[in-house]
């Protein structure tokens, strides 16, 4: 210290010691907190990023279902829409 006080010589250099090891810890911290909150922010959408192409597969699968269930409903619609008007076709010629 550079001037006489009433507390112990030996007490003062440990404060000090501690307050400098703590100014000198600090980058280290400070790094190591960005690389963890880096490192858990890449997580979180690399998550996302597989979540929405789940989400994807699962609509281009409902949509694929739907696309075919209507192709192969188009003939059997068609074939009952003719089919109909030849019969209320043939229903209304008799009256």
């Amino acid at each position: 210290m550079a001037f006489p006080t009433s507390v112990n010589d030996q007490i003062t250099d440990s404060v000090t010691q501690a307050n400098v090891e703590v100014l000198g810890d600090a980058p280290a911290m400070s790094m190591g907190n960005l690389f963890q909150a880096t490192s858990q922010a890449l997580g979180n959408a690399a998550h996302n990023a597989t979540s929405a192409q789940q989400q994807t597969a699962v609509t281009a699968q409902a949509a694929t279902t739907m696309g075919v269930a209507t192709l192969y409903s188009l003939d059997t619609a068609s074939t009952g829409k003719a089919t109909s008007a030849i019969l209320q076709s043939k229903v209304a010629g008799l009256n």
